[in-house]
């Protein structure tokens, strides 16, 4: 990194910072434009904030403060070192924090993982969850103290990336992703590594004409909701004033045609940071959950149902469960690629 940045900050939360894992729901595959991983370990990404474009670098390193621990049992702090470049580079450094996690507690979901905790929790059948499943997620917990739910503070990349996820294999949904941004993105302003890009704006998603969307691979009701989603982009963004996710922001972002409940949580979980969306409708994420919690696959309503002694706190066990990197056995039919460009 030679360029000068445009603004710098550090964010020091005092607490463990796992960069991967908290930014994890941001990348869109391993040629993803808008967030690369150099060998340093350093986190890239492109962004379209309020004030303008931006790339922003992330390293963490251990904190040099003193440890306040004298036993070593608490796990070790992070310091992360951030740089930005471009117009939206202040505004980015600002928002780094909440991108890292912070004003996500968890302490309450802690306390819900101690030993005996959920017994009795009103409108839950708690009894589904074997005691020692619940051991195993504190576990979990406590390897993953760094984990944290992210606030990105911006809707439309959100919105934009989870309607080219509708209905179709990550590999697709990818595969567009990377095909829009390298055509109609912009530049990455500053030291990017090779191939980043920022996203297009609300009128430039608008614009793309129909040939372009179907070499993507973007069929034409994704396309039309895109449109609209994009048409009304100001008030995407005023959700986040709504908080932390919630019904009022469920309910402004599926009142667009096209967005429904899957598609709403997978914004609020990445722009919003809410703590309690879950994707209820996904391909795969019922079968996970209900083989992480039971042993065995579940549908969505079986989802829903291990779910609700949690409340309040489900997407953050849904997160607990995808660091164990295990998939429910395959039954069934898979879904296939599609490939309609030739058509």
């Amino acid at each position: 990194m030679t360029a000068t940045a445009d603004a710098t900050g550090l964010y020091a939360p005092g607490r463990p910072v796992d960069l991967r894992q908290t930014l994890f729901p941001l990348r869109r595959g391993h040629a993803d434009p808008t967030l690369q991983w150099a060998p340093d370990g350093a986190a890239w990404r492109t962004q379209r904030t309020p004030e303008g474009i931006a790339l922003i670098r992330m390293l963490a390193r251990r904190s040099t403060a003193p440890e306040g621990d004298a036993a070593g049992s608490a796990p070790a702090a992070t310091e992360v070192e951030l740089a930005a470049w471009g117009p939206g580079a202040a505004w980015s450094i600002r928002q780094a924090p909440e991108l890292l996690g912070e004003g996500d507690d968890w302490s309450a979901l802690d306390s819900l993982l101690a030993p005996a905790a959920l017994e009795g929790v009103a409108g839950a059948d708690a009894s589904a969850i074997d005691p020692e499943v619940v051991a195993g997620l504190a576990r979990v917990r406590r390897r993953h103290a760094g984990l944290r739910l992210l606030r990105t503070g911006i809707v439309l990349d959100s919105a934009v990336a989870a309607v080219l996820e509708q209905k179709v294999t990550g590999v697709e949904a990818r595969r567009a992703w990377r095909t829009l941004i390298r055509q109609h993105g912009e530049a990455a302003p500053g030291p990017a590594p090779e191939g980043m890009r920022v996203i297009p704006d609300a009128e430039r998603w608008r614009s793309i004409p129909d040939h372009d969307w179907h070499a993507a691979g973007v069929g034409p009701q994704r396309m039309r909701t895109l449109r609209r989603v994009t048409a009304v982009a100001p008030a995407l963004e005023r959700t986040l004033g709504l908080g932390r996710g919630g019904p009022a922001v469920a309910a402004a972002l599926t009142s667009i045609p096209g967005v429904g409940e899957w598609t709403a949580a997978e914004i609020t979980q990445r722009a919003h940071g809410d703590a309690d969306a879950i994707s209820v409708g996904d391909f795969h994420l019922a079968g996970l959950v209900g083989y992480a919690l039971t042993g065995e696959r579940t549908d969505d309503p079986g989802m829903v149902r291990l779910l609700a002694p949690f409340s309040g706190h489900r997407q953050r066990v849904v997160r607990l469960i995808a660091t164990l990197g295990s998939t429910a056995p395959r039954q069934g039919a898979r879904m296939t690629i599609q490939d309609h460009r030739r058509h």
